[in-house]
């Protein structure tokens, strides 16, 4: 079985891509910049005995998602594909403070590069071009229902969208054997907050959740697997939140 992750060198990605290997899956990892850390999660796939291949491409340009999908054919029929690249664009605001440019790149990356990948994936999986049906996971955002305000407004709202294009999707290609939905984390353990120069999210935001504390990304690698399992086989068109309570 065949599994594309997009932005699978870090986070949640990279979890995703350990416990896919763990489940049977050979894994094509995606990464935009971090070579070294996408062959760190390329090498732990095949520690795990499973194939892997890591391939450079910005999920935002329609050349490097074909090239992309082009090289995940080179080792099987596709099986799945988890779309996770996604960006903030690293400055935290208020929306009247965020340039246009920002925004642009924001909604480049996490609504325009969800919607090529899942295009291309349609193409590749679905019984209307002859393939043998599959299964897609966006990932989306707790942020989508609460709008992070005063922080990126232009994030959640790519993440709303892609929850919109889940649902839509999921109803096009339903009669086509393959499954759409979506995972929603909430606050989780990775290196997204401080990237986008919040250094100390995690702490001042983990009271207010119910739980307690941040989630870990093996815990959102766990939905999305389930997700792409035969354990889920009637669920298509859902969004699961993954938020500790929030």
């Amino acid at each position: 079985m065949i599994l594309v992750v997009t932005g699978g060198s870090r986070g949640i990605g990279a979890a995703v891509c350990a416990m896919a290997a763990a489940r049977g899956y050979d894994v094509v990892i995606n990464y935009a910049s971090d070579r070294v850390a996408a062959d760190n999660v390329a090498c732990r796939v095949r520690s795990l005995g499973r194939q892997a291949l890591t391939v450079r491409g910005d999920v935002a340009v329609e050349e490097d998602v074909a090239a992309l999908f082009d090289a995940a054919a080179e080792l099987g029929p596709l099986a799945g594909i988890v779309n996770n690249a996604a960006t903030t664009g690293n400055t935290p605001g208020r929306l009247d403070e965020q340039s246009a440019a920002t925004v642009k790149r924001v909604t480049d990356v996490n609504l325009g590069g969800v919607f090529l990948c899942c295009r291309e994936a349609v193409r590749r999986m679905s019984t209307r071009y002859g393939g043998s049906g599959g299964v897609i996971v966006n990932i989306s955002s707790t942020a989508a229902r609460t709008g992070a305000a005063g922080e990126w407004v232009h994030y959640a709202a790519t993440k709303a969208a892609v929850e919109t294009l889940t649902v839509g999707l999921s109803h096009e290609v339903a009669r086509e054997d393959i499954r759409v939905n979506a995972v929603a984390p909430g606050l989780v353990e990775t290196g997204l907050h401080e990237a986008a120069g919040l250094p100390d999210r995690l702490e001042r935001v983990a009271p207010t959740i119910p739980l307690g504390r941040a989630g870990q990304p093996e815990e959102v690698a766990e939905a999305v697997l389930w997700l792409l399992s035969p354990a889920s086989s009637y669920v298509t068109g859902s969004v699961l939140t993954v938020g500790g309570g929030r």
